[in-house]
């Protein structure tokens, strides 16, 4: 009873999501009241209460006290990008380094609230309890595995599943050219030095993730801001034109759940971007560390799904959906395969043998999928509701993306919004978030944030973000006071 009880509450829920999407319930109109409803879709009172919350936490519908529930003005999305020029290659401000070590920074300190980092914790996010069976049972077998030396290409079991899954990005990947790595961050290092020198130029998207800005700092290489757009990602026009001009000597792109816009880039823009990277022979890396994580039944595919020959290298990890302390990534590196297995073993040598067979048992037991689509529907419902209250409590004329996969959203705030003002406010609050310029080399984006949705939605986080709003719209209120 309880299940169909839920499914006719969802139901109904998105049924008028759909009404008001196409414009059926326009915004400003007034919804059914709920002995209405009830009455003319034969459900009970509570059902119709159920749906009204769920559209509710979406951001779609407000409760006006006295008069009954409202469809919302809809939150808008950031302003497409117009053109496709990039930058000149130039290295990342310190200015936006010491930004960075001052977020890092912050989330040392007791007491803080995190609305920052990508980085989900607590029991609700992990199946901490199967691994931990699964690695005790592993011990119990193979006792000596913890006083032996792990060495390179690590475990079998584990890259044979990471083959198999990548076929459902399209990839056609074999056991023996993956590369088991310390996360996608030692994948990411590895391939930039696989493929650059010191004094190179590297396309980024514009925005990005911020953790590249102090990795490209650190192997001396200059970045290329490339126009990124919130629907559509990485611009393929800007893209020909630096390989044309030989602008570039490598590209690092997330082309699948964008870091921080949480786009997808369209299929006829993947095949083309592989495309061109072929024919100019120029690597891209492409960084897939969300790409499980769309929330779309059927996975988009990589870009590495059409590399005709070998210029594509993909870097993922299982941090982000099973297990961050084990800190597993990996690598399959194309026609650079040999160097990168060879700067792996003068890197880290090779991952932990018990980990790496933990993981693999729980992706070989069948365990992975029902835990990710857990996992998606509760980021999906964490990215709404926080939407939801960002379209209430943040300043008139915010705009906010509406992700694809993940739990990432980008806020553009209106005219006369400083987010890194906001940000040091914040920080005196002891509440953190990410402030636009952190995604820029150059530091653009001073209008702009990151939000992370990673967390429990409790009382203490709902409050800061409540509170970030409140910072936001004093702001963006005019000099005499609000109208």
């Amino acid at each position: 009873m309880q299940n169909s009880a839920a499914t006719l509450y969802q139901q109904l829920a998105d049924d008028l999501s759909l009404a008001i999407s196409r414009g059926t319930l326009p915004p400003g109109s007034r919804l059914p009241s709920v002995r209405r409803a009830a009455h003319s879709r034969q459900l009970s009172l509570n059902t119709v209460v159920s749906a009204y919350r769920v559209l509710e936490d979406r951001g779609l519908i407000e409760a006006r006290p006295q008069s009954g529930y409202y469809v919302r003005a809809r939150l808008p999305s950031p302003a497409r990008q117009a053109g496709t020029e990039s930058g000149p290659a130039s290295p990342t401000k310190h200015a936006v380094l010491d930004l960075i070590g001052t977020v890092l920074q912050a989330q040392q300190s007791e007491g803080f609230i995190d609305l920052a980092l990508a980085c989900p914790r607590g029991g609700d996010f992990y199946p901490g309890n199967k691994l931990a069976r699964l690695m005790g049972q592993i011990l119990r077998r193979q006792p000596g595995m913890v006083s032996t030396y792990a060495l390179p290409p690590g475990s079998e079991r584990l890259r044979t599943q990471i083959a198999r899954r990548g076929m459902d990005l399209g990839m056609t990947l074999e056991p023996d050219n993956i590369i088991l790595t310390h996360g996608c961050m030692e994948a990411l290092q590895l391939a930039l030095r696989a493929v650059t020198r010191h004094g190179d130029a590297v396309g980024l998207e514009s925005p990005t993730y911020f953790n590249l800005l102090p990795l490209l700092a650190s192997l001396g290489l200059k970045a290329v801001e490339i126009p990124t757009d919130p629907q559509t990602g990485l611009s393929i026009d800007a893209v020909e034109v630096l390989l044309a001009e030989k602008r570039i000597q490598a590209l690092v792109a997330m082309p699948n759940v964008h870091n921080p816009l949480g786009c997808c880039m369209p299929l006829e823009n993947k095949k083309r971007l592989a495309r061109l990277v072929n024919r100019h022979k120029v690597p891209l890396i492409e960084d897939a560390l969300y790409a499980e994580l769309q929330f779309a039944d059927t996975l988009a595919p990589a870009v590495k799904a059409f590399d005709e020959d070998g210029w594509i290298i993909v870097c993922a990890s299982y941090t982000k959906t099973l297990a961050p302390d084990f800190r597993i990534g990996w690598m399959e590196g194309g026609r650079f395969g040999v160097t990168l297995r060879k700067l792996k073993f003068a890197s880290s040598v090779a991952q932990p043998a018990v980990l790496a067979e933990t993981l693999g048992a729980f992706l070989e037991s069948g365990g992975y999928d029902h835990h990710l689509r857990s996992l998606k529907r509760r980021y999906a419902a964490h990215v709404e509701k926080v939407r939801g209250l960002i379209a209430r409590r943040f300043p008139a004329g915010t705009r906010a993306t509406q992700p694809q996969g993940g739990f990432l959203i980008w806020l553009e705030l209106p005219e006369g919004c400083d987010s890194v003002a906001l940000f040091h406010a914040a920080m005196a609050e002891k509440i953190s978030l990410i402030p636009g310029p952190l995604s820029s080399p150059g530091g653009r984006y001073r209008n702009a944030m990151r939000l992370s949705c990673c967390y429990p939605l409790d009382e203490r986080y709902l409050a800061a973000l409540v509170r970030v709003g409140q910072l936001a719209c004093e702001q963006a209120a005019p000099p005499h006071g609000p109208s």
